[in-house]
């Protein structure tokens, strides 16, 4: 159990303490939250075939890129970027 609590620990310090200046303990919740939503909702995981939770709504190529706009949702102040696109 000890190498998944550090793995996790390890995943957030480098995809998102690392990038940030935390100012105090709220400003640390809120980074928190927002990563775990991120984590949980929209970043690729190994279970899932390296897709994102909402794929199968996605296409899985692009050849127009004027029929399919891609939207980049920032998180964290843009430390992390999340991409889908537009309908």
């Amino acid at each position: 159990m000890n190498a998944h609590c550090e793995r996790v620990i390890g995943t957030i310090r480098r995809e998102a303490l690392d990038h940030l200046l935390i100012m105090n303990e709220a400003h640390t919740w809120h980074v928190l939250a927002a990563y775990e939503r991120h984590y949980n909702e929209h970043r690729p995981h190994r279970a899932r075939n390296q897709l994102p939770l909402g794929a199968a709504q996605q296409p899985i190529t692009v050849h127009d890129l004027e029929v399919h706009r891609l939207l980049r949702t920032r998180i964290l102040g843009g430390a992390i970027n999340e991409y889908c696109y537009a309908a």
